[in-house]
């Protein structure tokens, strides 16, 4: 359950206030338990294919996904999914690095009101702007990404889950004690109204994507089923941790969406933690747990992609020694690691410049994903695992599962690709 918990909260649990915000007080509360209701469908289906019996190798444990994919699919399955396995890595850098600019900022703002107070000339004109706080977060990446299997490191998951549940819990926290202090609750049934219906269609799109990124954990869910021991089999305890683990990250969600709406509210803005003008102390510690929790969640999600290259292009061929006084002497560098590290690196950071949208990007990559990742591959896996008959009552409901989950994933990729684009403003 700790292990679920921490992977499914992150930096998507921030702009959940602002989804509540375009979908409306029936709406906003009624999607995400819509999508904790679909991780529910989908962690099953896929923990069900975590042992298969082969004719040839006889009983085999799927110890990642695309594993699971490569058996049951085949290898052109594989390639799909590989694409967009790698559209979702290179996109969730892309978010981490514009939610930790986001969050910088938002820190020296809250610590420069700390030490000068409430509306200070200085405090305003230094939050001005992400560009300089993407550049210092992706120099920082640069250098972190050099580190061999940094993502590895015992402590990093350590501190990556405490940080995220310190800042979920000190959002959903501040907006309760927002709403109290406002005296009644803010926001309409119907959400922010725009200035035309299209507008309102394509917003209430990019917030269905913002909760469909905040959600799902397909890809790491073989990996933490493979830690498990039977008995019970690893299917049925990893069903139950998962059931839980959901209903707790949901409530947390809740929380911090509505409460966030209801203090608020036409109001709400991108960034949850972006909007309080109090407590000054208390939302600088909270976008500070913030920035270290995605300087370490960005290594989680860049390191394998380096990994895979490095391996399918014989990395280690390219290393040489390199005289570095500073170091003490001659070092070994991997030119290749060097170069394709660093560039991947600055491709990240440049789309978070040219694209600084925060919701918009984060819909994005949560709409384009999820139905491929999430719902397609582990529906097609449970299939042939259990080897479901066509058109059977339980075929065809799964079917109709992915197909509905199909539609509602194009809705939101599509009105999210519209703001990233700029089309929505224009």
């Amino acid at each position: 359950m700790a292990h679920v918990i921490t992977a499914v909260i992150g930096s998507g649990v921030l702009s959940l206030a602002w989804s509540v915000a375009q979908l409306g007080w029936i709406g906003g509360p009624a999607a995400m338990v819509l999508f904790a209701g679909m991780t529910v469908i989908q962690s099953s289906l896929l923990a069900d294919c975590y042992i298969s019996r082969d004719p040839e190798r006889g009983l085999v444990r799927n110890r990642s996904y695309v594993d699971a994919v490569s058996l049951y699919l085949g290898k052109k399955s594989q390639m799909f999914c590989g694409f967009f396995l790698g559209f979702s890595l290179f996109g969730s850098a892309v978010v981490y690095t514009l939610a930790s600019a986001t969050s910088m900022r938002a820190f020296q703002k809250a610590s420069c009101y700390h030490r000068q107070g409430r509306g200070a000339p200085p405090c305003s004109a230094a939050a001005e702007g992400d560009g300089y706080y993407i550049f210092l977060f992706g120099l920082a990446q640069a250098v972190l990404s050099q580190i061999p299997d940094f993502h590895n490191m015992a402590w990093l998951s350590v501190i990556a889950a405490v940080m995220s549940f310190s800042y979920s819990f000190i959002g959903f926290s501040l907006g309760a004690a927002k709403v109290i202090e406002n005296g009644g609750i803010k926001g309409e049934i119907g959400g922010i109204p725009l200035a035309s219906p299209t507008q309102k269609v394509w917003r209430v799109a990019q917030a269905i994507g913002d909760i469909a990124f905040a959600y799902p954990y397909s890809l790491v869910l073989p990996v933490i089923q493979d830690t498990l021991r039977s008995p019970p089999s690893e299917s049925e305890t990893m069903k139950t941790a998962s059931r839980a683990s959901i209903a707790i990250t949901t409530f947390f969600y809740l929380g911090c969406g509505c409460f966030g709406y209801a203090a608020f509210g036409d109001d709400t803005p991108g960034n949850l933690l972006t909007g309080f003008s109090d407590h000054h102390w208390l939302v600088g510690l909270a976008n500070l747990c913030v920035v270290l929790h995605l300087l370490g969640g960005y290594q989680v999600y860049t390191q394998p992609v380096f990994a895979l290259v490095e391996r399918r292009f014989g990395g280690d061929a390219y290393a040489v020694d390199v005289e570095l006084p500073l170091l003490g002497g001659r070092r070994r560098v991997n030119l290749f690691r060097l170069g394709f590290r660093t560039a991947y690196v600055a491709a990240a950071t440049a789309m978070a410049v040219w694209f600084p949208y925060f919701n918009q990007v984060v819909g994005l990559i949560g709409a384009f994903t999820t139905w491929p990742l999430d719902i397609y591959f582990p529906v097609q896996m449970y299939l042939a695992q259990a080897n479901v008959a066509p058109w059977t009552g339980r075929w065809f409901a799964l079917q109709a599962f992915s197909a509905t989950c199909l539609l509602v994933c194009a809705f939101a990729s599509v009105g999210s690709a519209v703001g990233v684009l700029g089309l929505e403003r224009s």
